[in-house]
């Protein structure tokens, strides 16, 4: 007697079992990207390709920690982008308790007022993309991504873009620091403002290596 077609010995099967093999592999959009696609997939994820980002999508559970990773790091982007908020306000609105340190030149006030500017639009851009995450669909997001091009590069920069102003806010509000020490007539002020430079380039310098070198790693093993 022959069984049911609805009965199955196995069990009820998931919807994550009945997706093909062909649409769980990466499509050609995703594998054929860019140089700019690359580096942003590496900004974003930590790898210059998509392939476990895709197959992120091919699982709900999968999917569930790849949104709780992206809305703790918004999380944190906006605590960031808050501090950067609150302490380029006080040195815009207020003047300097030192004579020697002088910030409220031409040259660091306005990197002062850019990175205010920044810090707000990045607090923005953080909040849109953790609403967009806590609402983001599986599927939907797979259907988008899956496109490529401007779709492909609309998802990534949802990830980058508020990383991207904070860490312009941060570097603007860095910089004004240097100008206003490098132009104190302190003694003490220009030595531990050129120690501040020093780590700032060796703690940048070596973070871009290690960027460039992952990049070109990924290049050359394709």
């Amino acid at each position: 007697m022959a069984l049911p077609e609805t009965f199955s010995i196995h069990g009820p099967r998931t919807s994550d079992e009945s997706i093909l093999a062909e649409d769980r592999m990466l499509p050609r959009a995703l594998r054929d990207t860019s140089f700019i696609t690359r580096s942003l997939c590496l900004l974003a994820m930590g790898r210059p390709d998509l392939e476990l980002h895709w197959e992120s999508l091919q699982s709900e559970d999968a999917f569930k920690n790849v949104r709780e990773r992206q809305c703790s790091i918004l999380t944190n982007t906006v605590t960031a982008a808050g501090l950067l908020l609150a302490t380029s306000g006080v040195f815009v609105t207020a003047v300097s308790p030192a004579p020697y340190f002088d910030y409220t030149s031409p040259a660091p006030y306005f990197l002062l007022f850019i990175s205010l500017m920044m810090a707000m639009i990045a607090m923005l851009t953080s909040g849109l993309g953790m609403i967009r995450w806590l609402h983001a669909d599986r599927q939907w997001t797979q259907e988008q991504i899956k496109q490529g091009g401007y779709f492909l590069l609309s998802h990534l920069l949802s990830m980058v873009m508020p990383m991207f102003f904070a860490g312009l806010s941060l570097n603007c509000f860095i910089f004004a620091m240097l100008i206003a020490g490098f132009c104190s007539q302190n003694t003490v002020c220009l030595i531990l403002t050129a120690v501040w430079l020093v780590a700032y380039v060796v703690g940048v310098g070596s973070m871009s290596i290690e960027f460039m070198w992952m990049l070109a790693r990924y290049l050359r093993s394709r």
